[in-house]
């Protein structure tokens, strides 16, 4: 030891040396009690930054944890190892995508490991080798097969910078910027695969609600980006182009249509601009789906309301898209506040159809018509304005329009879109198909597999195009020349599935072992960025539910429970290289060791929660860890039991048996192993390690007050190192060691408490509260130097008076305790007892009994008296004054302090 603490580097490099000789962290293929435990896999960037820290270390801890508890735990790591940016990196190195990720992960795997991360290396998987990938074209294959792929034309969200196709998922904010490189982003009209996903959005959205280990912030996103409406679609004429079907999720407000609406790129619109000057420029230059206010031009065409025969005007309008609903609507500016917006900005008719629904209405009169000059009243209400339907409320004039009008029908929208998985870049997997002048698009059959990467070619566009050897091939299905198609699969086809390639990394036949995917899935526990909350966990769901179809898995679902980590930050800020507040890890373990900053991240704030990094928070978490190393030391020396304070030691002789502060201690190690352990279940570490690192502090006061008891003083730093030992594994195995255990700590049992958690809050509860009145009798009064404080506990009829009270229903609380004749013969004390529980009911909560407040007291004098420099008398009801007994209450005893 020195005196800035145990030897960090010397401990950490020691230990992983002995867990990969023993290989601790090997799964076994088939499992007895199965957890799956699994951190989102990293883009292999070149270096670990704090949040790939916090994300391993809270699957780590809970890996280990769960280990502890007995389970067999798959808790695997990878690498979503293909990407632009290893392209890009490529490029601007002249060197080739594939070194430059395996350079980086090289770099990256080094990292973890000296972060003391309990993976089983032996299933590491990376996605840009031909091992893997060969399983994306099978499975394009079997989507193919089961008519989920499909190829056409699209219009598609071009990244200029990128040069190649975003999902709308990647295209952020309200001025559509390319999640990668933040270029504005175009569109472009391409010929694209796509994976249609839409055939699964029922199942995708009604299964949200089955997912209560989810985050309902995360449930809530994949609604909205589903984004199911009801609705109904109708026709309105549009002269010279027929009927023209529109959609709409309030048809009650037909009456109230004043102007029709199509989008930029509706083919009537892309018709108007080829021989309508002020079109043309509307559609090409002036439309701006994304402005601050809607903009369009009117076309001079009219439309025909099919429910009122009037005709109104149409416009091409930029706040109506082609892909949501028809790309067409009936524009109510009475009752939206787009359209009330667009109708204000043109001075066109803004006219009520929906009042609101009168309290005192009588389901047949018709309402006054709202004012909807200065805003539009976009509630349900009854119906107004609206011919025979005036009168009606909202949803029932819905139905009977829907059901009355010739061209109306029940419609069924959704936002989600099929997913196009094209993407003209080099650096992904091939899709499996070529191009045949006469058979067309062709899969490349399974026995062909993998359709391997040519060289890297560094050159503008896609390099793939200028790979012409590579290209030139026959085609599977004729014999004759053939094309390979070019473009390469959206990565996240990679991250789909990839937890279930874990399972069998090695199976050289089919993309997983069924049976085992069916014996380890679905993960227990996910963790990742809430940035993925649509994207990568859509797409993992909407993968599953295929293979469960499909293949046989039996589970429909991938992840049973999710965690959304929170980001590390700098003085409130998200750290970034392009902020300069980037705190490095490897800096961090090289100064304090990996442990210091294991337990750092996972104390600092629930794992949900950001948190600012704070270099004296490590500080003094390292010096925290010191002080647990010297305290193990001296114990394994010999010198564990102190000689304890003359003074404490008058005070112990002077109070009552030595025992009871050890019955303190021993129910402290108790307490803390049953409140730790449901912390870590609960994932919620920071509770978990305050109660281990509370239990420590506990045991130093133990042994400065006086002589601890051998057995109980030694169980508790076997308790503490092994509650500790999930999040500092390192460390923990030292101190294992050095307290004479036999094996490693990370295979040791979850220690085991004699008392749950509702005793161990109800006896603490009671201790702080004594402590806290004695505290303010003693400022209150101004005793400088008390003689002797007493504390006495309630008399038995008030343990039961309060137990009746809590559970009564009574309105009568006093009548019905007085029934009890062991109550009713206290008298006026027990009326008065009585008039306070019953002013008070809605406050109170059960307490220990009256012999386990006498026993707790008893056992936490010593802090009273460590506190106060004065004896402690804990007496019963029956053996105490009766003025004080007066006084006492079931949890809040009777406090006297002689000066």
């Amino acid at each position: 030891m020195s005196q800035e603490g145990y030897d960090h580097t010397a401990v950490e490099n020691r230990w992983q040396e002995a867990w990969d000789d023993a290989a601790v962290y090997h799964t076994p293929d088939e499992a007895d009690d199965p957890t799956y435990v699994l951190g989102m896999y990293p883009y292999p960037s070149g270096k670990l930054h704090m949040g790939h820290v916090r994300n391993y270390t809270i699957t780590d801890a809970y890996a280990r944890y769960r280990r502890m508890r007995g389970d067999d735990v798959l808790h695997p790591m990878g690498w979503d190892a293909f990407g632009l940016p290893a392209e890009n990196a490529a490029k601007e190195r002249d060197t080739n995508p594939r070194d430059w990720t395996f350079d980086c992960i090289d770099t990256m795997k080094g990292q973890m490991k000296s972060m003391g991360f309990g993976y089983d290396w032996d299933r590491e998987i990376t996605t840009c080798t031909p091992e893997y990938y060969e399983w994306n074209q099978w499975l394009f294959g079997r989507f193919a097969d089961a008519d989920l792929v499909e190829r056409r034309e699209a219009e598609v969200n071009w990244c200029p910078s990128c040069e190649t196709v975003l999902a709308d998922e990647q295209v952020e904010g309200d001025a559509e910027l390319c999640w990668r490189c933040d270029t504005p982003v175009e569109t472009r009209d391409l010929d694209q695969w796509f994976l249609e996903i839409t055939e699964y959005a029922d199942e995708l959205l009604e299964a949200i609600d089955d997912l209560e280990g989810w985050p309902n912030s995360v449930r809530q996103m994949q609604r909205n980006w589903i984004g199911r409406q009801y609705g109904t679609t109708l026709d309105f004429e549009v002269d010279g182009h027929g009927p023209v079907e529109a959609f709409t999720t309030r048809v009650d407000t037909v009456h109230g249509a004043t102007f029709f609406a199509l989008a930029p790129d509706h083919p009537i619109s892309e018709e108007l601009a080829a021989e309508d000057d002020a079109v043309h420029q509307f559609v090409h230059h002036e439309a701006d789906p994304d402005g601050d206010e809607p903009n369009g031009v009117e076309t001079g065409l009219t439309a025909t309301n099919p429910v009122t025969g009037e005709e109104i005007p149409v416009f091409v309008a930029d706040f109506v898209l082609s892909d949501v609903g028809t790309g067409a609507l009936m524009a109510v500016p009475g009752h939206d506040e787009r359209d009330h917006a667009f109708a204000t900005k043109k001075g066109l008719d803004i006219v009520p159809v929906v009042a609101p629904e009168p309290d005192d209405w009588d389901g047949e009169t018709v309402p006054d018509a709202p004012d909807v000059s200065e805003e539009p009243f976009t509630d349900d209400g009854v119906l107004v304005n609206s011919g025979e339907y005036s009168g009606l409320d909202s949803e029932t004039a819905r139905e009977r329009l829907t059901a009355e009008v010739e061209s109306a029908a029940e419609s069924t929208q959704y936002q989600l879109r099929d997913w196009g998985i094209s993407r003209q870049r080099y650096w992904g997997t091939p899709i499996p198909v070529v191009h045949c002048d006469d058979c067309g698009p062709v899969l490349v059959p399974d026995e062909d597999l993998p359709v391997e990467l040519p060289e890297f070619i560094n050159t503008t566009g896609n390099p793939l195009d200028a790979a012409e050897e590579w290209k030139a091939t026959t085609c599977p299905e004729c014999g004759e020349p053939a094309t390979r198609e070019t473009d390469t699969m959206d990565t996240f086809v990679d991250s789909s599935w990839y937890f279930l390639r874990y399972v069998s990394p090695g199976l050289d036949d089919a993309p997983f072992d069924l049976e085992r995917a069916n014996d380890w899935m679905p993960v227990d526990q996910y963790v990742g960025g809430i940035e993925h909350a649509v994207m990568h966990l859509l797409y993992s769901r909407f993968f599953t539910k295929v293979l469960a179809d499909e293949e046989g898995l039996e589970h429909r679902e991938p992840f049973t429970n999710l965690l959304a980590q929170g980001m590390v930050q700098l003085e409130g800020e998200k750290m970034s290289k392009s902020k300069g507040n980037v705190v490095s890890p490897q800096r961090i373990v090289d100064e304090y060791g990996a442990d210091t900053a294991r337990l750092f991240m996972l104390q600092a704030a629930r794992p949900e929660r950001d948190f600012d990094w704070s270099e004296e928070g490590v500080r003094s978490t390292h010096r925290f860890l010191a002080r647990l190393s010297d305290l193990v030391e001296e114990q394994a020396a010999g010198g564990g039991a102190g000689d304890g304070a003359g003074d404490a030691d008058a005070a112990d002789a002077a109070t009552a048996d030595r025992d009871t502060i050890d019955d303190y201690v021993a129910d402290e190690i108790d307490a803390a192993v049953a409140v730790a352990g449901d912390e870590y279940d609960d994932l919620t570490f920071n509770v978990a390690l305050r109660e281990a690192q509370d239990l420590v502090g506990t045991l130093r006061s133990y042994r400065e007050h006086a002589d601890p008891d051998p057995d109980t003083f030694e169980r508790g730093l076997d308790v503490a190192v092994r509650l500790l030992a999930p999040v500092v594994p390192h460390l923990a195995e030292e101190l294992w060691e050095a307290l004479g255990r036999d094996g490693f700590v990370v295979e040791a049992d979850w220690p085991t408490a004699t008392v749950d958690r509702d005793t161990v809050e109800k006896r603490r509860r009671l201790v702080a509260n004594t402590r806290e009145d004695v505290r303010d009798i003693v400022d209150v009064a101004g005793i400088e130097d008390p003689e002797r404080i007493d504390v006495v506990v309630a008399p038995d009829w008030k343990y039961d008076a309060l137990s009746i009270a809590i559970d009564s229903d009574a309105d009568n609380l006093i009548s019905e305790l007085m029934s009890e004749s062991h109550i009713r013969e206290r008298g006026d004390a027990a009326a008065s007892y009585g008039q306070d529980l019953q002013a008070n009911r809605e406050a109170l909560r059960a307490t220990l009994s009256g012999d386990e407040e006498y026993d707790a007291l008893r056992a936490a004098a010593w802090l009273i008296e460590r506190e106060f420099d004065a004896p402690v008398r804990v007496e019963r009801a029956a053996d105490a004054d009766e003025s004080a007994v007066r006084k006492a209450e079931p949890g809040r005893p009777a406090i006297d302090i002689v000066e």
